[in-house]
């Protein structure tokens, strides 16, 4: 059963009289534990229609390349097989997604979505609720505690959202049972393009192609299960202690699966309560508390994507400090390049780009030095989202807006007051060889360079 605070209608019109139900996926890319999909079947099946599922591939979602389409149609290659066995058609278009679900919504009974936090997110729905001539209800399904039942307005840190979340969990964090249609779609006549050959569909794009796919990470929700599955035998035991040491790698590596909405995170919370239930505390702090607080950030905050997120203490204090003396300045092309004097900080650019991902702990040291190392604080919020949105998997969304924001004092409090930095969190070397074997972890990051290449 879907909880009804996980349900909202985003237009007054109702369910109309016509030939099948659609969900529009966009956000959660997956057939497993995905809350849309089953009360799009609940519907479909309470009206006794076919159920049809849409995705557009648009080549105008901001900052995304070749790297981050290519390991998303590898997770649309299996969510269109696991839909075929369960005899629905995945309707699979280039083009505008809102163009394409108003085109299909004219025979639709129903239109359900996911949920989506971004901007460009919430835009495209608004765009279809005001054109569809049927109801569209949106089913948030890619947390575990929706984010306006946690909470009614922008959290300040963890610790604010944190008591919400956990008296709301015994509620949220409960299965959810596949479901299945009675009537089958697959006899309907849509045109598709063919995914099969994911070069051919990319040619087809208008992106960057600069930046390569990458061989670190292959998409899709059972690769995402068989990482998590990884995680759990492996690593899960020794997360709370060294998951700050990045030659550790004791990691889940599912923040790329997350993004992408391949792998639920209630399925990953209730997977490592049931089999690692003793070490499950650290990681689902990160998992739940610590990622929902991302979500709560960018619903509630508009500028998100700019320096003006921060909070006063924080945007104040690093306003008062710009002037100051730097030792180091570096261009966007040094930084992108990875040429600066720190050998710890090229390293952790070069595992992103060559990965397209950066360990969390140097991701922190990563951004605390752009700021450091640039002229002015907005320059440096640009420049760190740049680098992160463009070579990270897991860039451009919440979590990796609230990291960003992090760095600059966001979901932090004030410190002593220093130079460049005023009372934001200061990290330097010397902290940063504390956490860890930092040599180890440069020789690991350079045989991934001459591995892969630059």
């Amino acid at each position: 059963m879907i909880e009804s605070e996980r349900i909202k209608k985003l237009n007054e019109i109702d369910d109309a009289s016509a030939d099948f139900v659609i969900y529009w996926m966009q956000q959660s890319q997956r057939t497993t534990y995905n809350h849309a999909l089953h009360y799009a079947i609940q519907k479909a099946n309470e009206k006794n229609k076919p159920l049809l599922v849409y995705f557009g591939i648009t080549d105008q979602f901001p900052e995304a390349n070749l790297r981050h389409y290519h390991f998303m149609i590898q997770g649309l290659q299996q969510v269109q097989k696991n839909l075929l066995q369960r005899n629905i058609q995945f309707i699979i278009h280039i083009e505008n997604p809102v163009d394409g679900i108003c085109s299909l919504a004219k025979n639709a009974a129903l239109v359900v979505v996911d949920c989506g936090y971004l901007k460009v997110q919430k835009e495209w729905r608004k765009k279809v609720a005001d054109q569809i001539d049927c109801s569209l209800v949106q089913i948030e399904s890619d947390v575990i505690v929706p984010v306006e039942t946690a909470s009614n307005k922008e959290e300040y840190a963890a610790y604010t959202l944190r008591p919400k979340i956990h008296r709301l969990l015994p509620k949220f964090l409960t299965e959810l049972t596949a479901n299945t249609v009675k009537r089958g779609s697959l006899d309907y006549d849509f045109s598709s393009i063919n995914l099969s050959n994911i070069s051919s569909v990319t040619s087809q794009l208008d992106v960057d192609t600069s930046v390569l796919p990458v061989s670190s990470f292959t998409g899709g929700e059972d690769e995402a299960k068989k990482v998590l599955d990884y995680f759990i035998k492996h690593h899960i035991k020794s997360f709370d202690t060294k998951r700050n040491d990045p030659s550790k790698k004791v990691t889940s590596q599912l923040s790329p699966y997350l993004h992408f909405g391949q792998i639920s995170p209630l399925y990953i919370a209730l997977n490592i309560k049931k089999n690692t239930p003793d070490y499950a505390d650290s990681f689902l702090e990160e998992l739940i508390v610590r990622r929902e607080l991302s979500m709560n950030f960018v619903h509630f905050n508009d500028s998100y994507d700019t320096n003006f997120c921060l909070p006063s203490w924080a945007f104040e204090s690093l306003q008062k400090h710009e002037s100051d003396k730097r030792e180091y300045v570096y261009t966007i092309d040094e930084l992108e390049h990875a040429s600066t004097h720190d050998a710890y900080w090229n390293a952790a650019q070069n595992e992103m780009k060559v990965t397209g991902k950066m360990h969390g702990y140097m991701r922190m040291y990563w951004g605390k030095k752009i700021l450091e190392w640039t002229e002015t604080v907005s320059k440096a919020f640009d420049h760190a989202l740049y680098l992160n949105n463009t070579y990270e998997l897991d860039g451009r969304d919440p979590n990796g807006f609230a990291g960003v924001a992090w760095c600059f004092g966001k979901h932090d409090r004030a410190w002593k007051e220093r130079p460049i930095f005023g009372k934001v969190r200061y990290m330097n070397e010397a902290g940063l060889k504390r956490k860890g074997n930092l040599e180890e972890y440069i020789t690991q990051v350079e045989k991934k360079v001459d591995e892969f290449g630059k």
